[in-house]
């Protein structure tokens, strides 16, 4: 049991053992790792291009109900089922996001897991890491300074000033900086216009990072980004302004995947952080390929709610990426499901059956999605020790009557041996080949259609709805051959409406697509539902303030 000993502490008293022990357990050489100190590596692109033509393990996606204050413990699970399946024999390992710099100093916290059930070097991972984020935040800002220059050396490509989309991003919550106006002091300084900052994990560039194959198919979709349009509205590339090769070399090294451990020393491949709303929110596609050619089960997540992590997941990540799920799991807490059923976060610790089968409307709900896309459900029940025998076993019985199991897990307290029987039984799911995965929709769909299936089928909408401008704006796209994209939907993530205080599970409510925007460098079309944030702000108490070196040198109160 974990008694008080936060997560910082937990990590740091591991048993770690030298990254090239972890490599060989999944047959990586040594010479193909490129260690940053003793504890983490990266893989060689070299490397990845001899796994080619090997035969893939099966492929396993934890996902949730829709996030709550309470917490549901996605990556805890993530991490907990990986070392789980290894416990019981099975050859496996994990792939999960990178964190960003910004929520750690903010108020979300990291993303390592927690308890015993965690990713260490977990001080190293929320921090630095091996530096993808800041190699990515270079590109990004070298593009920006590129179209900045050009306008300022006379213009060439007729760039409308007023039409450049291409923002700058950094790695940190700043509201300050989401408008703000540039080149401003005089002609030396270039031509004023406005301007802004995004948060590095909703740029372009990290969701390009995150879907490319290899460094050529980077650079490709680097000089398909769209910067900016002329005034006859016509685009202009990032290839235009020869931007793509620099950016190229930028993340040559950010594109190979990083490998760490569990606390159990278990293998875990820890790449991209691309938003769960604006973009796909799901780790790189390098890294998952990369560890299914060298585990037999490979175990991975989405970012936030199933109706957003595991629809971008199975309509963006795997049809692009030819990859095949073999089965989900959907993290839920009795603690949540209270909160989807009406009670108010002070209450939760009081037993109410009435309430856990109220927000069980949520869980059934992404039970439901889940099945859709003909991928097999199990539900992970992330225990807490205010939990009740009688609320544990209402979510079983609902999850019974929708036809799946639900498995009480002991993960975040006692590590691999509190979730070996939820270790058992994904196996034997992922195993069944009972999986029968497609997409939602299919490429040739035009794309507002696209956008009404999912808010009608994921999200029980009863129609999207959108201004006239917005509609022209994808009938332009695809005539200009864009509408064999899929769509990324960029909504709450607390509720399947655009309302984040609608919890449980609504249905008939109408879906605005505010704005759409057109990724052409990583490949979908975001429409933009309600009011969302790609520029985070501090909150009044920031993590940050908590947050030291002891006297030992050691980090205090990250965790």
């Amino acid at each position: 049991m974990t008694g008080f000993r936060t997560d910082i502490e937990i990590a740091r008293a591991a048993d770690k053992k030298p990254i090239m022990e972890i490599g060989a357990k999944l047959g990586i050489p040594s010479g193909e790792l490129l260690p940053y100190g003793h504890d983490k590596a990266k893989v060689s692109a070299a490397f990845i291009r001899s796994l080619a033509g090997r035969p893939q393990g099966r492929l396993i996606l934890v996902t949730a109900i829709n996030p709550t204050p309470a917490g549901e413990g996605k990556t805890t699970t993530t991490v907990g089922l990986g070392d789980g399946l290894n416990r019981i024999g099975k050859r496996a390992a994990i792939c999960i996001r990178e964190a960003s710099l910004g929520p750690n100093f903010g108020m979300k916290g990291g993303a390592a897991g927690g308890g015993y059930a965690q990713v260490v070097p977990m001080e190293d991972m929320n921090l630095h890491f091996t530096g993808d984020f800041h190699a990515i935040t270079t590109a990004h800002n070298l593009l920006s300074a590129l179209i900045d220059n050009h306008i300022y050396w006379g213009n060439e490509l007729e760039i409308d000033t007023r039409r450049v989309t291409w923002r700058r991003v950094m790695d940190m919550n700043d509201r300050a900086l989401r408008q703000i106006v540039c080149s401003l002091g005089g002609v030396a300084n270039g031509f004023p216009r406005e301007a802004g900052f995004d948060i590095t994990v909703a740029s372009e560039v990290m969701a390009i990072l995150c879907l490319a194959s290899d460094l050529e198919d980077l650079e490709r979709r680097l000089g398909d980004i769209i910067v900016g349009y002329r005034r006859d509205k016509s685009p202009v590339f990032a290839r235009d302004l020869k931007a793509q090769g620099a950016m190229a070399v930028l993340l040559k090294d950010a594109m190979q995947p990083n490998l760490v451990q569990t606390l159990e020393n278990n293998p875990a491949f820890v790449h991209g952080g691309p938003f769960a709303n604006i973009a796909h929110g799901c780790n790189s596609v390098v890294a998952t390929t990369t560890a299914l050619r060298l585990a037999d089960y490979v175990v991975t997540e989405a970012g936030f709610g199933a109706d957003l992590g595991a629809e971008k997941f199975f309509d963006i990540k795997c049809r692009k990426a030819g990859l095949t799920p073999a089965a989900a799991v959907i993290v839920a807490t009795v603690r949540a499901l209270k909160m989807n059923g009406g009670v108010k976060k002070d209450d939760l610790g009081a037993e109410d059956v009435a309430a856990v089968r109220e927000g069980c409307a949520n869980l059934g709900r992404h039970i439901e999605n889940v099945k859709q896309f003909g991928v097999p459900a199990i539900v992970a029940i992330n225990h807490f020790a205010s939990d009740t025998e009688a609320e544990i076993e209402a979510v079983k019985a609902f999850a019974a009557e929708q036809g799946v199991e639900a498995v009480l897990c002991r993960h975040w307290a006692s590590g691999s041996a509190g979730i070996e029987e939820l270790a058992h039984k994904v196996a034997d799911l992922a195993d069944s080949g009972v999986a029968q995965f497609a997409p939602l929709y299919a490429d040739e769909t035009g794309l507002f259609d696209k956008i009404d299936t999912i808010v009608k089928r994921i999200y029980r909408g009863s129609e999207a709805i959108a201004d006239k401008s917005v509609r022209d704006q994808l009938h332009q796209w695809e005539r200009q051959g864009y509408g064999h994209l899929p769509v990324c939907m960029a909504k709450t993530q607390y509720s399947f409406s655009t309302d984040p205080n609608l919890r449980g599970a609504p249905t008939g409510h109408v879906v605005p697509v505010r704005e759409v925007r057109l990724a052409a460098g990583a490949g979908f079309v975001v429409a933009i539902c309600g009011e969302i944030m790609t520029m985070p702000g501090l909150p009044r108490s920031p993590s940050s303030e908590r947050i030291f070196l002891n006297e030992r040198g050691e980090i205090e109160g990250l965790f």
